[in-house]
């Protein structure tokens, strides 16, 4: 998947789980960057990213992520 794509679909996710239009996320923001990221928001913004891409991660690929970019890292090799 194009990664511009990718990148634009999961900053509007980041915007409406937050609830923040003016939020702007990069490969290296983690949840202490982003006011609201607690467990809580965590689990939504996983539910809402595989709904909107359509499959869901593996227990494996969750805990290999550190960062947003590693988010979309993920989410281009195996969005659609």
């Amino acid at each position: 998947m194009d990664q511009v794509k990718v990148d634009d679909r999961l900053t509007e996710i980041f915007r409406t789980v937050f609830e923040d239009e003016a939020l702007e996320v990069i490969g290296s923001t983690t949840a202490v960057d982003v006011e609201g990221w607690d467990s809580v928001a965590h689990i939504t913004l996983i539910f809402a990213i595989e709904e909107e891409f359509g499959f869901q991660f593996s227990s494996r690929e969750l805990e290999n992520i550190r960062n947003v970019g590693d988010l979309q890292a993920l989410v281009s090799q195996r969005g659609r």
